[in-house]
Protein backbone atom coordinates (compact mmCIF):
# COMPACT_ATOMS: atom_id res chain seq x y z
CA UNK A 1 0.00 0.00 0.00
CA UNK A 2 1.40 3.46 -0.97
CA UNK A 3 2.19 5.80 1.99
CA UNK A 4 0.45 9.37 2.60
CA UNK A 5 0.20 12.11 4.88
CA UNK A 6 -3.47 11.90 6.72
CA UNK A 7 -3.60 15.64 6.16
CA UNK A 8 -2.92 15.95 3.43
CA UNK A 9 -5.35 13.60 2.25
CA UNK A 10 -7.92 15.57 4.71
CA UNK A 11 -6.88 18.23 2.79
CA UNK A 12 -7.31 16.63 -0.95
CA UNK A 13 -11.02 15.02 0.82
CA UNK A 14 -12.35 18.62 1.55
CA UNK A 15 -11.25 20.08 -1.28
CA UNK A 16 -12.84 17.31 -3.52
CA UNK A 17 -16.03 18.51 -1.93
CA UNK A 18 -15.84 22.23 -2.09
CA UNK A 19 -15.29 21.81 -6.41
CA UNK A 20 -18.44 19.70 -6.48
CA UNK A 21 -18.14 15.99 -5.50
CA UNK A 22 -20.55 14.95 -3.32
CA UNK A 23 -19.91 12.96 0.29
CA UNK A 24 -18.69 10.36 -0.23
CA UNK A 25 -17.08 10.64 -3.38
CA UNK A 26 -14.86 13.27 -1.95
CA UNK A 27 -13.50 11.02 1.00
CA UNK A 28 -13.16 8.11 -1.38
CA UNK A 29 -11.40 9.83 -4.41
CA UNK A 30 -8.99 11.29 -1.60
CA UNK A 31 -7.63 7.71 -1.34
CA UNK A 32 -8.12 6.13 -4.37
CA UNK A 33 -4.79 5.96 -5.12
CA UNK A 34 -3.25 4.78 -2.54
CA UNK A 35 -5.57 1.31 -3.95
CA UNK A 36 -4.19 1.70 -7.67
CA UNK A 37 -7.61 2.70 -8.71
CA UNK A 38 -7.98 5.02 -11.55
CA UNK A 39 -9.82 8.47 -10.92
CA UNK A 40 -12.55 7.71 -12.98
CA UNK A 41 -12.57 4.04 -11.27
CA UNK A 42 -13.42 5.28 -7.99
CA UNK A 43 -15.63 8.26 -8.83
CA UNK A 44 -18.04 5.68 -10.43
CA UNK A 45 -17.73 3.58 -7.52
CA UNK A 46 -18.51 5.99 -4.80
CA UNK A 47 -21.06 7.89 -7.17
CA UNK A 48 -24.10 6.75 -6.11
CA UNK A 49 -23.58 6.99 -2.19
CA UNK A 50 -23.85 10.84 -2.11
CA UNK A 51 -26.93 12.28 0.30
CA UNK A 52 -27.18 9.55 2.26
CA UNK A 53 -27.04 6.93 -0.47
CA UNK A 54 -28.57 8.16 -3.82
CA UNK A 55 -30.18 11.25 -1.84
CA UNK A 56 -32.34 8.92 0.48
CA UNK A 57 -30.67 10.52 3.49
CA UNK A 58 -29.78 7.63 4.82
CA UNK A 59 -26.11 6.83 5.94
CA UNK A 60 -23.85 9.70 5.22
CA UNK A 61 -21.96 9.30 2.38
CA UNK A 62 -18.70 9.83 3.93
CA UNK A 63 -19.39 6.68 6.35
CA UNK A 64 -20.36 4.42 3.30
CA UNK A 65 -16.83 5.87 1.63
CA UNK A 66 -15.20 4.81 4.89
CA UNK A 67 -16.63 1.33 4.88
CA UNK A 68 -15.67 1.32 0.80
CA UNK A 69 -11.67 1.59 1.80
CA UNK A 70 -12.37 -0.75 4.70
CA UNK A 71 -13.36 -3.24 2.03
CA UNK A 72 -9.63 -2.58 0.18
CA UNK A 73 -7.86 -2.46 3.35
CA UNK A 74 -9.48 -5.62 4.79
CA UNK A 75 -10.92 -7.89 2.16
CA UNK A 76 -13.01 -10.56 2.33
CA UNK A 77 -11.96 -12.33 -0.72
CA UNK A 78 -13.40 -15.59 0.30
CA UNK A 79 -16.60 -16.13 1.04
CA UNK A 80 -16.21 -18.82 3.67
CA UNK A 81 -13.57 -17.11 5.12
CA UNK A 82 -15.48 -15.86 8.54
CA UNK A 83 -12.31 -14.72 10.07
CA UNK A 84 -11.84 -11.97 7.27
CA UNK A 85 -14.90 -10.94 7.13
CA UNK A 86 -15.14 -10.42 11.11
CA UNK A 87 -12.14 -8.13 10.43
CA UNK A 88 -13.66 -6.13 8.04
CA UNK A 89 -17.06 -5.61 9.67
CA UNK A 90 -15.45 -4.79 13.08
CA UNK A 91 -13.63 -1.56 11.18
CA UNK A 92 -16.86 -0.81 9.71
CA UNK A 93 -17.68 -0.41 12.94
CA UNK A 94 -15.19 0.94 14.96
CA UNK A 95 -14.60 3.63 12.09
CA UNK A 96 -18.50 4.51 12.19
CA UNK A 97 -18.75 4.74 15.83
CA UNK A 98 -15.80 7.24 15.92
CA UNK A 99 -17.92 8.83 13.66
CA UNK A 100 -20.90 8.84 15.85
CA UNK A 101 -18.87 9.92 18.90
CA UNK A 102 -18.32 13.64 17.24
CA UNK A 103 -21.48 13.91 15.46
CA UNK A 104 -24.07 11.71 17.52
CA UNK A 105 -25.07 9.74 14.37
CA UNK A 106 -24.19 8.17 10.37
CA UNK A 107 -27.65 9.18 9.08
CA UNK A 108 -27.61 11.52 7.04
CA UNK A 109 -31.16 13.70 7.57
CA UNK A 110 -30.00 13.43 11.09
CA UNK A 111 -26.78 15.22 10.35
CA UNK A 112 -28.36 17.82 7.91
CA UNK A 113 -30.47 21.30 8.80
CA UNK A 114 -33.88 20.01 8.86
CA UNK A 115 -34.41 21.92 5.45
CA UNK A 116 -32.06 19.79 3.91
CA UNK A 117 -33.38 16.57 5.41
CA UNK A 118 -36.40 17.07 4.11
CA UNK A 119 -35.62 16.90 0.52
CA UNK A 120 -34.87 13.45 -0.76
CA UNK A 121 -35.79 14.46 -4.28
CA UNK A 122 -33.12 12.34 -6.85
CA UNK A 123 -31.97 15.81 -8.03
CA UNK A 124 -28.65 17.03 -6.76
CA UNK A 125 -28.97 20.93 -5.52
CA UNK A 126 -26.76 22.89 -7.07
CA UNK A 127 -23.42 23.64 -5.79
CA UNK A 128 -23.66 27.41 -4.87
CA UNK A 129 -21.65 29.36 -1.63
CA UNK A 130 -25.51 29.20 -0.48
CA UNK A 131 -25.57 25.62 -0.50
CA UNK A 132 -21.94 25.43 1.24
CA UNK A 133 -22.89 28.18 3.18
CA UNK A 134 -26.33 25.93 4.84
CA UNK A 135 -24.32 22.45 4.94
CA UNK A 136 -22.38 21.30 7.33
CA UNK A 137 -20.89 18.45 5.51
CA UNK A 138 -18.15 19.94 4.74
CA UNK A 139 -16.76 18.48 8.39
CA UNK A 140 -18.54 15.56 8.04
CA UNK A 141 -16.00 15.07 5.00
CA UNK A 142 -13.54 16.04 7.11
CA UNK A 143 -14.01 14.25 9.88
CA UNK A 144 -14.77 10.97 7.62
CA UNK A 145 -10.96 10.95 5.52
CA UNK A 146 -9.01 11.31 9.13
CA UNK A 147 -10.85 8.09 10.64
CA UNK A 148 -10.03 6.63 7.04
CA UNK A 149 -6.80 7.60 6.82
CA UNK A 150 -6.12 6.42 10.68
CA UNK A 151 -7.71 3.00 9.85
CA UNK A 152 -5.50 2.77 6.69
CA UNK A 153 -2.15 3.40 8.88
CA UNK A 154 -3.36 0.55 11.21
CA UNK A 155 -3.84 3.47 13.98
CA UNK A 156 -7.56 1.78 14.75
CA UNK A 157 -6.41 -1.95 15.41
Amino acid sequence: MKDFDIEERVKQAVENFNSGYNCSQSVFLAYADVFELTLDMAKMMSGSFGGGMGRMREVCGTVSAMSMLAGFKYPVLDTSDQAARTKNYAMVQKMAELFKEKHQTIICRQLLPAAAAESNSPTPSLRTSEYYSKRPCGKFVEDAARIAGRMLKGELE
